[in-house]
């Protein structure tokens, strides 16, 4: 890895680090990390895999990520909050997901929560876009010891907070900063890496997600 934090594939293109330039992850860190998503259901597991992730690598995550959208019904919240102790007992015995008791209960927990936010705002996306950082609250450059800090923002503390109250778990600060990392709603592509470009144009094209209220 060299030292900024950039590595070459064999596309002879410069890219972040963090992929390791292993096919999978690399399609990740390509087409999906950093471009806005403004889809209920895609935020939805977004937020339930990130929570999941919590105590292990985002990579193990996104190998069993076809497995948990089958298990938890596709992520879409109206199912999984439909969720009942026999569903919990049948995702304990999946062996192609996490099999942990506390995040699949947060993640049936989250789904009947996202659903009252939905009912009282319109919009579980726009609840989620009002806390998007103000732009000059942001590092003026993203470089590798940046994202090495492990960094979390008063905006990911703000929504952590919203989120706690309305019921939500495995919401903390750190990991909804790596939720706004993925979904767009931050841009911690390093300086210099290929895609940085494409998503902040992205991000320019996106008709942002309102809520009729907080």
């Amino acid at each position: 890895m060299a030292e900024d934090g950039l590595i070459v594939g064999e596309d002879g293109k410069a890219r972040c680090f963090w992929h390791g330039n292993m096919p999978d992850y690399l399609a990740y860190h390509d087409t999906e990390w950093g471009y806005p998503v403004g889809s209920d259901t895609r935020l939805f597991e977004k937020m339930c895999l990130e929570g999941f992730q919590s105590g292990l690598s985002w990579l193990t995550i996104l190998r069993k990520r076809e497995n948990f959208r089958r298990a938890f019904a596709g992520f879409e919240i109206e199912k999984v909050a439909a969720f009942g102790e026999r569903d919990v007992e049948r995702l304990l015995g999946d062996a192609g997901i996490v099999r942990h008791r506390g995040k699949i209960e947060a993640a049936i927990n989250n789904a009947r929560a996202a659903l009252t936010v939905i009912e009282e705002t319109g919009s579980f996306a726009g609840f989620l876009w009002q806390f998007e950082p103000d732009p000059a609250s942001r590092p003026k450059r993203i470089d590798k010891a940046t994202l090495m800090a492990n960094p979390t923002s008063q905006a990911s503390g703000a929504l952590s907070k919203a989120l706690k109250k309305r019921g939500f778990r495995f919401v903390g600060p750190t990991t909804m900063y790596a939720l706004m990392q993925a979904m767009g709603m931050v841009n911690d592509h390093i300086e210099g890496c290929c895609v940085r470009r494409a998503c902040l144009d992205a991000r320019a094209a996106f008709d942002k997600p309102v809520s009729k209220a907080s």
